[in-house]
């Protein structure tokens, strides 16, 4: 986007572009910023010629030292900066129906449980994962420690860290799956997804299935050998959208009293499972 000093204003005709130092003190109106990754952005040295034709500063430059945005879905784990906005997708997702003032309340309500929550058995892992849109597409801007964690966010920063439009959870805590043996002893090697939500006008682009992939990524790099989730009978979407992905239904045994998710009473839930064996492509 090119400078101009203050009280310059610019004329744009289909073959020329003029300046004049004609006082204007009408108010700024400023467009929204598009998507760099729309435009091809000029070379530096017409650049910077047409900085200096403008007369405006070269420390406007300073935006070349930011990196690229992506106008695409890019999945990482969540970074405590985008707290907010899962615990948002969360609520706008599985209680579209409430509005303001419980709506706020139930989103900080989230947002404490996902801090405070977060703890896992000794040898468990539990990550949370999100899809961002206009985020950087490396971590150029990026603070932090990996090894810092508040809950199963991310302690890292990042000044460009996009817009929030899908979540998951994964972990191999195992509370949902059916114990081991006498003692009901916790599985190990299955991993388990919760908690998969996509911003209502982000829908059907594909969002859920990156962060299924991404999951099963990460429990892969766990060293799980399955990977498991609940799914809602009332959900046909849902049901189609795992099945498509590699999952398959398992009967639950008559009888058999397996763990299932702590929701209203009147859920059925379907439970199902896929074997880590080969990847799934996005």
């Amino acid at each position: 986007m090119r400078s101009l000093p203050f009280g310059t204003s610019v004329t744009v005709s289909p073959t020329a572009t003029t300046t004049s130092s004609k006082s204007c003190f009408s108010p700024l109106f400023l467009s929204k910023k598009q998507p760099p990754p729309f435009f091809s952005p000029p070379s530096r040295a017409s650049h910077d010629s047409s900085l200096s034709k403008l007369g405006a500063c070269r420390a406007t430059q300073v935006v070349d030292l930011f990196p690229t945005v992506s106008p695409e879905i890019v999945v990482r784990e969540a970074r405590l900066e985008d707290c907010w906005e899962v615990a948002e997708t969360h609520c706008s997702s599985f209680f579209p129906e409430y509005s303001f003032p419980l709506d706020f309340v139930l989103r900080v309500d989230r947002l404490v449980a996902m801090l405070s929550g977060f703890s896992v058995p000794a040898g468990c892992r539990r990550t949370c994962l999100v899809a961002v849109i206009g985020g950087s597409v490396d971590d150029t801007l990026l603070f932090g420690s990996e090894d810092f964690k508040i809950g199963g966010f991310d302690g890292k920063f990042c000044l460009n860290r996009g817009y929030v439009t899908g979540i998951l959870t994964v972990d191999t805590v195992a509370d949902f799956l059916p114990r081991k043996g006498p003692l009901r002893q916790r599985r190990t090697g299955i991993a388990y997804i919760s908690n998969v939500a996509v911003r209502e006008r982000f829908r059907r682009k594909g969002i859920a299935k990156r962060l299924i992939a991404k999951a099963e990524a990460q429990a892969r790099s766990w060293g799980c050998r399955a990977i498991a989730l609940h799914c809602d009978l009332n959900n046909p979407g849902a049901t189609k959208l795992y099945k498509g992905q590699g999952f398959r239904s398992i009967k639950v045994p008559e009888g058999a009293n397996w763990p299932q998710p702590k929701t209203s009473p009147d859920v059925k839930f379907n439970f199902m499972m896929k074997l880590l064996n080969t990847p799934t492509t996005a």
